[in-house]
């Protein structure tokens, strides 16, 4: 079984005439990237995947913990009661990110950078165990969204706050590697970095950019619904438990941390994907409906028009949750 996902367009996706497929490919976050492009024959492939790289390799350069030199890391490493100017793409993602902070309470929390690294999620080497109560503790109290302070372009650094991105940095950059494109005319593509993907425009032969929903691996090994979308003027993002993480003791440790907590989330959300106009925004949202837990982030999804699956642990398997926005896109 299939089910189709389809967004109400007021115009007809870009299809240049004549157009042909183009794809592109490199590196950059710790994983790859990937293009599909609708464009002329002769469209200059090798300039086009130059300029992407370079979108990407800004996004590095400004928020990456694991690039000592990125502006995230020259900021996390900076005195207390200091300022620090931010550069114009680092500025844009954490005004987003704190209004993103606001509005879910704090499930999504652009601070926890200290947690990250006590986790081993960051680039801090790691002991492979989890670490002290009083140790997640004393991390998560340097934390905390309400302690940031930006005031236009310059940031406060109340001491030892680390900033983390992570949640919202790689769909920043999908949407930069978009603009990219679009600046150098190109209307009809996909763009993808590490899973998360954009869509604009249509295939040469007029079909949409048809993306499937990533399914956790207990359900891509059984027969649960597959979900396909029509990608256009929409970016998609997932978090799931499966992606990053650590197992001891006959536990599993997921990458996402709860601010409330400062341990990684347990309230049984195996993933969530969500749909938005930004790769920015899914991602950060995403991440947000993880840290929820299923009933709160099905509720707050619905009152916030949301696209959003949900997939969470129940008895003898997992179950799904559509949004009502999510819902609404489906065709027949």
């Amino acid at each position: 079984m299939t089910r189709v996902l389809v967004p109400h367009l007021t115009a007809a996706p870009a299809r240049p005439l004549g157009g042909v497929a183009h794809a592109l490919a490199g590196e950059t976050m710790g994983t790859t990237w990937s293009v599909k492009l609708t464009a002329q024959p002769a469209a200059d492939r090798s300039g086009l995947t130059a300029l992407v790289q370079r979108a990407l390799d800004r996004v590095v350069a400004e928020m990456s913990p694991w690039a000592p030199l990125s502006s995230l890391s020259r900021y996390n490493r900076s005195a207390p009661a200091s300022w620090t100017r931010l550069p114009p793409g680092l500025t844009t993602v954490l005004r987003r990110a704190l209004e993103i902070a606001q509005a879910t309470d704090g499930a999504f929390d652009p601070t926890l950078g200290a947690l990250t690294d006590l986790w081993g999620f960051g680039p801090r080497p790691f002991t492979g165990q989890p670490p002290s109560p009083d140790s997640v503790e004393a991390a998560r109290r340097l934390g905390g969204w309400k302690r940031l302070t930006l005031d236009g372009d310059v940031l406060f650094q109340p001491g030892g706050l680390k900033l983390d991105l992570n949640g919202i940095a790689k769909g920043y950059g999908v949407d930069q590697a978009a603009a990219a494109l679009e600046r150098a005319g190109v209307k009809a593509y996909l763009v993808e970095v590490g899973g998360e993907l954009r869509g604009a425009g249509a295939r040469p032969d007029g079909q949409p950019w048809w993306v499937e929903l990533e399914r956790p691996p207990q359900m891509a090994a059984n027969d649960t619904p597959r979900t396909l979308v029509a990608l256009h003027g929409l970016a998609v993002a997932t978090s799931g438990d499966y992606r990053r993480f650590f197992d001891h003791d006959g536990r599993r440790y997921a990458h996402t941390l709860d601010p409330t907590t400062g341990a990684p989330n347990d309230r049984g959300v195996v993933s969530v994907t969500v749909l938005a106009q930004s790769g920015m925004d899914a991602d950060a949202w995403a991440t947000a409906l993880t840290v929820m837990g299923p009933d709160a982030a099905l509720a707050f999804a619905t009152t916030h028009d949301l696209p959003a699956l949900i997939v969470s642990r129940a008895a003898g398997g997992v179950e799904e949750r559509l949004s009502p926005a999510l819902t609404a896109m489906l065709d027949g």
